[in-house]
């Protein structure tokens, strides 16, 4: 067994059974032109956390580890998306509409990709979700079951929408979560803190909460 010195304890876990999932580092939500930003963002907030993202990867690749990366997209025909959710809110443009990196947040585009820097490498997983929780109508209970996967680790944006959805649903699942506090980021900075609060409330309620540094430490 090997240890975090994460929050509000330590995060014990065997590295045979621990694997990485990162969640949407989506050019549609990353870059400028991209989803995020016709919804009024600051894009730059989560641009910021790539290299810290990658650094976390980059840990898990020297460790032989699994990593999952998850896209939130949607089929050419929108027939996976709700329209309480195309319809939601005023952005100036919606969910299959034409934006300046293809069809917005509809799979094979090139705004649903991951951004350049963090894209997948052979043998590691891409996971194409139509919802904000990553279990959701995809297979990632039998990815990870078929790998005797019982921690996770997360990174990834945003902290209070798709990555907090996500280990919540794994928390429901058994899953031991921990997310790493310096590879996520939210539009929001104070719905970020908000998240990390609720996520290890309460004793680890959902999860606990660690830099990269404390975890790739751990991982070597």
């Amino acid at each position: 067994m090997k240890t975090i010195a994460a929050q509000p304890f330590d995060f014990s876990f065997d590295p045979a059974h621990l694997a990485l999932i990162v969640i949407d580092m989506q050019r549609d939500f990353i870059e400028p032109g991209g989803f995020g930003a016709t919804l009024g963002n600051d894009v730059s907030l989560l641009s910021a956390i790539v290299p810290t993202v990658g650094r976390l990867i980059e840990a898990f690749r020297s460790a032989g580890l699994p990593i999952i990366h998850t896209r939130e997209c949607h089929r050419p025909d929108l027939s996976d998306c709700p329209p309480a959710k195309r319809l939601r809110g005023k952005p100036s443009m919606r969910i299959g509409d034409p934006g300046t990196m293809g069809r917005i947040l509809i799979a094979g585009e090139p705004g649903a990709d991951i951004v350049p820097e963090l894209a997948a490498r052979p043998g590691e997983i891409v996971l194409d979700k139509p919802g904000k929780g990553a279990f959701y109508a995809t297979p990632l209970g039998d990815i990870l079951a078929e790998r005797g996967i019982t921690h996770l680790v997360f990174a990834g944006v945003t902290t209070e929408v798709c990555v907090q959805t996500t280990m919540r649903e794994a928390n429901d699942r058994g899953f031991e979560c921990l997310l790493a506090e310096d590879a996520t980021e939210s539009y929001f900075p104070e719905f970020k803190k908000a998240t990390l609060d609720m996520i290890r409330a309460q004793g680890a309620i959902v999860g606990w909460t660690a830099t990269v540094d404390q975890i790739a430490e751990a991982l070597r």
